[in-house]
């Protein structure tokens, strides 16, 4: 009985042996094959991305995620192709589906997140949006997160969070965000007045002027409510001041500048003030000031003249046409070629032709688009006669 059970053992092990010897050479090839398709069908997608076919790639993306369904690189493929082309909802359960596997490592669920909060942003899920990218707290992409979050909070006008978020992302180095901050407070102050709540206003842009000491904005609001509020003479201090710190953004409120200088009866000073500014940054807009400070009609029209020969614009042109409407002199030949220049200036951007597939513009007409090389895309008339 010995003698037989070792002779069935020493002729069992080689068996045994061949049996798995042949077994481990179809599970290689088996896997050998899986691998092969599963690239094949990825690198078929990609081709077919680039070449700008967007629908078949997204067939081939399946497939490649049918024939191996655990690789979440396909699946990242894939729900970012859904975003793209606006298939959100799509997008969302490729998302949901990763997240929903326990095997998936931490770094790949965190990636899964923030494109399963990008998924909720673009499909306009503002809260589900949210408290996804909330829960990106901690993890690396937190910044990201936090900037999707104040982009989000932008969109939806919930100004206090965006404070709140912006502050967070300085925090933690992202940058500097007193601009925006001061934005915020500005939108707040105008909600507040809105309202009637004068004393709330007042504090929020007080608050912007902290966050932002050279942002013009509050500035600007500020000068607008103390000259609605009859306080003329406040109003040019602030604006002043704004002169001084943005000169440049100083044209937005000329208008406004000029005629609190009239009702406060500082017409000589403010019209020195204007001069200067014109001075280092002209524009139609200090110039129209000035003339609301100047009564003589002779001199704004030889100021508009000048500014026109300078600056050759149509709302220039336009001012020099009022002032002659308003005085019986005629136009002079100096006047009248200005006049010319500045509309021909005008008018050269639409003497133009315009592609309907591309919209490259150009001086004379083609039958071929230089541009997308499309033929008879050019509507025969010119931009101004559209």
């Amino acid at each position: 009985m010995m003698d037989f059970s070792f002779q069935w053992l020493l002729l069992g092990l080689p068996l045994a042996f061949a049996l798995g010897w042949l077994a481990s050479r179809l599970d290689l090839r088996q896997m050998k094959r899986e691998e092969q398709a599963s690239p094949k069908a990825y690198f078929k997608g990609l081709n077919l991305l680039l070449n700008e076919q967007p629908d078949k790639a997204i067939d081939a993306f399946i497939e490649a995620v049918q024939a191996d369904p655990d690789t979440s690189d396909l699946h990242f493929a894939l729900g970012n192709l859904f975003r793209r082309r606006g298939e959100y909802e799509r997008a969302i359960r490729v998302h949901q589906h990763l997240l929903a596997r326990g095997d998936l490592p931490r770094a790949e669920r965190e990636r899964a997140q923030y494109a399963l909060a990008q998924d909720f942003l673009k499909a306009g899920l503002f809260d589900r949006a949210e408290a996804a990218f909330a829960a990106l707290e901690g993890t690396a992409f937190a910044t990201d997160a936090r900037l999707a979050l104040l982009t989000l909070y932008e969109r939806t006008r919930d100004w206090p969070a965006a404070i709140e978020c912006a502050r967070r992302l300085e925090q933690a180095g992202a940058g500097s965000f007193a601009g925006r901050i001061a934005h915020y407070c500005c939108e707040l102050a105008v909600e507040a007045d809105a309202r009637g709540q004068a004393e709330e206003a007042e504090a929020e842009l007080a608050r912007a002027r902290e966050a932002a000491p050279q942002a013009a904005r509050p500035l600007i609001l500020a000068g607008q409510r103390l000259a609605r509020a009859g306080r003329h003479e406040q109003a040019l201090q602030t604006w002043r001041e704004l002169q001084a710190v943005q000169p440049a953004a100083f044209s937005l409120i000329a208008d406004d500048y000029a005629r609190s200088a009239v009702a406060a009866h500082e017409e000589a000073e403010a019209l020195a003030q204007l001069a200067q500014l014109y001075e280092r940054a002209p524009s139609v807009d200090v110039l129209q000031a000035q003339d609301r400070l100047t009564p003589d009609a002779g001199q704004r029209r030889a100021r508009m003249l000048a500014h026109l020969q300078q600056q050759p614009s149509l709302s220039a042109a336009l001012g020099l046409l009022q002032e002659r409407l308003n005085t019986d002199r005629p136009l002079e030949l100096r006047e009248l070629e200005s006049l010319q220049q500045a509309i021909g200036t005008a008018a050269k951007p639409l003497q133009r032709y315009r592609c309907a597939a591309c919209g490259f513009e150009a001086q004379r007409y083609f039958w071929q688009c230089p541009g997308c090389q499309g033929w008879d895309t050019y509507p025969p008339r010119r931009l101004e006669d559209l």
